[in-house]
């Protein structure tokens, strides 16, 4: 596992399961947590206007695999990274 999956995998649950909006990079977010497989495959899809925050998350026996759908694992660990969630 690279560094930056290692920093998603870490940050995964800033993000809570089901619905949710808040803040990342000064901006307004919808973001949808979605566990599979009793916990072992999560998703999360966030959007903002313009733009959208895509990953997989597989927890193997072997330790957690961070799949992002179509964009850097970066750019999905700066997401979390500033990720708050409204109250």
């Amino acid at each position: 596992m690279t560094p930056v999956e290692e920093e998603i995998a870490a940050l995964w649950d800033r993000v809570p399961p089901g619905a949710s909006t808040g803040t990342s990079g000064g901006r307004r977010w919808r973001a949808a947590r979605t566990v599979f497989a009793g916990g072992r495959s999560e998703k999360i899809v966030a959007e903002t206007e313009g733009s959208t925050v895509s990953c997989n998350l597989y927890r193997l026996a072997s330790g957690p695999r961070a799949f992002p759908c179509e964009m850097p694992a970066a750019r999905v660990a700066a997401f979390l990274r500033g990720w708050r969630a409204d109250q």
